[in-house]
């Protein structure tokens, strides 16, 4: 090799060693999960961070064990704090666990908490199996349950007593929908989960921070239905039922689509719906969703799905305020920044308490305005 050669191939092999260095140091100054990476923003705007609704709300989606048994001073406590005059547990189960936390609840503060049976789906297809249900539901009304909650598990995970998938609108199922409308009590139903689950994870999927960090979420056209079918299901029974009241639960899955949703309260007068987990995609549409809450005024719940006292400001900033630019609370669930929707006060009462008042039975008016 010539001296020539020999001072070429040190430069080139010098040169890449630099590179490579420069490289490194750069990646290692760069390197930052998405999770962690999340800079205050230089935006100068008007912030009204609210910790307290400004009227008594009835919070129609929400989930608490123990209720039996436990002492729920505290509860009551941080429910005053933040202007929640009654709480709405759908987690109240059936039978003798049921009656003990409407007990329970009545004794020791009255007028505070509303209680929502629960089916349980096991032997679905067993002779019998659906009067035994109905009789049930009957009896928990009895002991005072106001209400009636379906979990996503029906459409994903119930099987019947030969092992096969029990759809939302399975005729066996036709009798509790029905007795439902006769005893004058709201179905409170989620079905499925954001569509995005559903989508190939990937850089174009808006959900793939949550589905990284929470695995078990993913969907698929097999797991166990796509989701379209599903949806389906769910509106079949809508429409089949017209004299039982139903609570979509989070929108219907359609808070990023408000046209859709549109349609269905307009086919649909026996469907509400409340904003459990959802609140993120109204807020980073406030024209739009402004003009939602304004035409469909009457059929929109407050609903919040996690006890998680510290988040509902996030809901009650968008409602009230006309703030710019402000974070959700779980970036994982949205990394997007949201604005508020400022309604004024006669739709916010409607979507504090009215709406749940003339829907759920049994609300005691006197914790509330005019």
């Amino acid at each position: 090799m010539t001296a020539y050669k020999k001072a070429l191939y040190f430069m080139k092999k010098t040169f890449l060693a630099s590179s490579l260095l420069i490289a490194a140091l750069s990646s290692n100054a760069q390197v930052m999960d998405f999770e962690k990476y999340d800079p205050p923003s230089t935006l100068v705007v008007a912030e009204h961070k609210i910790t307290k609704a400004k009227f008594p709300f009835i919070d129609v989606h929400n989930h608490q064990s123990g209720l039996g048994s436990s002492n729920v001073d505290g509860l009551v406590k941080d429910m005053d704090k933040l202007n929640m005059a009654v709480m709405v547990n759908l987690s109240g189960s059936n039978g003798n666990a049921l009656k003990q936390a409407v007990d329970n609840t009545k004794a020791n503060a009255p007028k505070r908490f509303i209680i929502f049976a629960n089916i349980n789906f096991s032997g679905v297809g067993q002779d019998g199996w659906t009067d035994k249900a109905v009789k049930q539901l009957e009896d928990d009304v009895k002991n005072g349950a106001n209400g009636l909650k379906i979990f996503k598990s029906l459409g994903f995970s119930v099987k019947d007593n030969t092992g096969k998938r029990v759809t939302v609108d399975d005729v066996r199922l036709d009798p509790i929908w029905r007795k439902c409308g006769e005893l004058k009590i709201p179905v409170l139903i989620h079905t499925a989960d954001p569509k995005s689950f559903w989508d190939p994870m990937d850089e174009r999927n808006e959900r793939w921070l949550e589905l990284k960090t929470h695995a078990g979420r993913k969907r698929s056209d097999t797991d166990p239905a796509p989701f379209e079918t599903l949806i389906q299901e769910q509106h079949n029974i809508f429409k089949k039922h017209p004299n039982t009241t139903f609570i979509a639960a989070h929108f219907g899955w359609y808070p990023n689509d408000l046209v859709r949703l549109g349609k269905l309260l307009d086919e649909r007068k026996n469907v509400v719906v409340e904003f459990g987990a959802v609140i993120a995609e109204l807020g980073r549409q406030p024209k739009a969703a402004k003009a939602f809450f304004t035409k469909y005024q009457d059929r929109i719940l407050f609903g919040k799905d996690s006890w998680i006292p510290e988040e509902y400001s996030t809901y009650f900033r968008v409602l009230e305020t006309e703030d710019e630019y402000f974070p959700y609370h779980k970036k994982y669930h949205a990394f997007w920044k949201m604005y508020g929707i400022g309604l004024p006060d006669d739709i916010l009462k409607k979507v504090y308490y009215k709406n749940a008042l003339r829907i759920v039975p049994n609300i005691d008016k006197s914790l509330f305005p005019g």
